[in-house]
């Protein structure tokens, strides 16, 4: 029982350093920041992310940070694994769009439906898929239980059946965009997409820093993706950052 409780005052002792490291960290990272030292701020900020540390916060600054640097493809990067984390943040959005307008040449764009999906998260439809479940699960035994209470739950458990299905179906959409429709977003000055995954391949378009591409397959440090016109190319892994979907 000791041990055991040792270990546990060890592993907090331990966790406390960690948390007080990267709180020293993200100061040292900010006030890199506000100072205009922004590529200082950048490295500072990947540091952390780099440890496994993860926060809407985090990723919003170390976007702000890279933008400033003139790393539009990063900062995109950043932007949207912010927006994964805090959906509904005005300002996440709005610098996201405004860094997506410096873009050149052809990027892909999500459609409004969504957008609008992705005001809430993966886990938030997730929670409101098996809130709505278990509650009509629970309206269902009670008209069980008491028959006489069928009458009156009957509107309310018709209306969280429908709330089940309606966000059940756009959890699965949601999901499979998430899991399977990945984003390659350019994060070099230019490259090269190539009709094969080797370097000697004949370019088929230039993808200009910060484009969004969808990932339609990989081939060892190659990815294939598509640009919003169409057209098909494979990049090197050291030029793109690729993300989960929306």
């Amino acid at each position: 029982m000791k041990t055991i409780l040792s270990m546990w005052l060890v592993l907090l002792f331990a966790a406390n350093i960690l948390a007080a490291d990267v709180t020293k960290d993200f100061s040292t990272a900010n006030e890199f920041y506000a100072r205009g030292k922004f590529a200082e701020a950048a490295t500072a900020y990947d540091k952390i992310l780099g440890s496994g540390v993860q926060s809407s916060a985090l990723w919003f600054n170390d976007a702000n940070a890279q933008f400033k640097t003139g790393n539009l493809g990063k900062a995109i990067a950043g932007y949207r694994h912010a927006a994964l984390l805090a959906p509904r943040d005005a300002e996440v959005r709005a610098n996201l769009q405004f860094v997506r307008n410096q873009v050149q040449g052809a990027t892909v764009r999500e459609h409004r439906w969504q957008t609008w999906l992705g005001n809430l998260s993966l886990s938030e439809w997730t929670i409101l898929t098996a809130a709505a479940f278990w509650g009509t699960l629970a309206l269902l035994t009670a008209r069980q239980l008491r028959p006489t209470l069928a009458v009156r739950l009957q509107n309310t458990t018709w209306l969280l059946a429908a709330i089940t299905i309606g966000a059940g179906s756009i959890l699965g959409v949601q999901a499979a965009g998430h899991f399977s429709g990945q984003t390659a977003v350019v994060t070099s000055a230019s490259a090269s997409a190539r009709s094969g995954p080797f370097d000697d391949a004949q370019v088929t378009f230039a993808a200009h820093d910060g484009a969004e591409l969808s990932v339609l397959d990989r081939h060892d440090n190659w990815v294939q993706v598509a640009d919003g016109t169409g057209k098909t190319g494979w990049l090197p892994l050291k030029s793109i950052e690729v993300l989960p979907g929306a």
